[in-house]
């Protein structure tokens, strides 16, 4: 299936390059490399629920539209910056990058805390691309930007009805999925960010350095954020975990999420990351 929209919808000629900072610049090229490796997830997704049509198909589906938003984001930063070779970046960052593809069980132990992690991803997605759109002074990041949270939301949403599915299946408690979710939120072990700000923004002669490049890339990414798009965060987060009573605890969690993200900001710039 088509996503549905497509780059020709854009309005390229509405491009205002000098307003973009070299912050956002730097994110953008990043985000573009993130969302191009979609391929990749789909064949673990693929692995992780073998025998589930269903699923697979509304995964592929989603891979389809994530590489759409890698096109877009790519196209948008060579406009931006003719000196940057999108599929030259994203080729650099795959081969220095890669997922387990070939694992036959999810890394969160079931298919139904796959799916948890899957909802808690869409949340920040959502999050981070309504942030940027809301930051960017250019209409046409501030375009693709809200397309795109607003298929991150609809990702949610798919995601959400195979977890109930799989919720009768292989039921979860409770604590079990707010473990894995909160595990997931908190994941610091990935290299996935910080190489593609490396492959996107490194000289070609530059070493990768993960905690280098980590720290360059959140200490831009986090700056656009503001309460409310953490606070959005939380509330599909609660509604992933499952439980009606967690509800109260929306506010509470996003204004964790804002704290831990304005603290760890403070902290990056103490370190003056290049």
């Amino acid at each position: 299936m088509k996503p549905h929209w497509e780059l020709n919808d854009l309005h390229w000629d509405q491009l205002i390059p000098a307003a973009v900072s070299p912050a956002l610049l730097q994110t953008v090229k990043t985000a573009a490399l993130i969302e191009a490796n979609s391929g990749d997830y789909v064949s673990y997704l693929h692995n992780v629920f073998a025998g589930d049509d269903a699923f697979k198909a509304a995964a592929d589906r989603w891979g389809d539209e994530e590489a759409q938003h890698g096109l877009a984001l790519g196209r948008w930063a060579e406009l931006v910056d003719p000196n940057f070779d999108f599929a030259q970046a994203l080729a650099r960052f795959r081969a220095g990058y890669r997922i387990p593809v070939d694992a036959a069980a999810s890394v969160r132990g079931s298919r139904t805390g796959e799916l948890v992690a899957r909802c808690v991803v869409e949340s920040g997605t959502c999050s981070f691309y309504s942030a940027l759109r809301d930051a960017a002074p250019d209409p046409v990041l501030r375009d693709i930007c809200h397309r795109i949270a607003q298929d991150e939301a609809q990702h949610f949403r798919l995601f959400k009805t195979h977890l109930e599915r799989y919720q009768q299946r292989e039921p979860l408690s409770t604590y079990a999925r707010a473990k894995i979710a909160l595990g997931r939120i908190f994941e610091t072990s990935d290299d996935e960010l910080s190489y593609a700000y490396f492959s996107a923004n490194a000289p070609a002669d530059a070493r990768y350095d993960r905690v280098r490049f980590g720290t360059a890339y959140w200490r831009r990414a986090m700056s656009f954020y503001a309460q409310r798009h953490l606070q959005g965060a939380a509330h599909m987060v609660t509604v992933a975990i499952g439980s009606a009573r967690l509800s109260r605890w929306t506010r509470p969690l996003g204004r964790l999420l804002w704290m831990a993200t304005r603290w760890r900001l403070r902290r990056l710039e103490a370190q003056g990351a290049d």
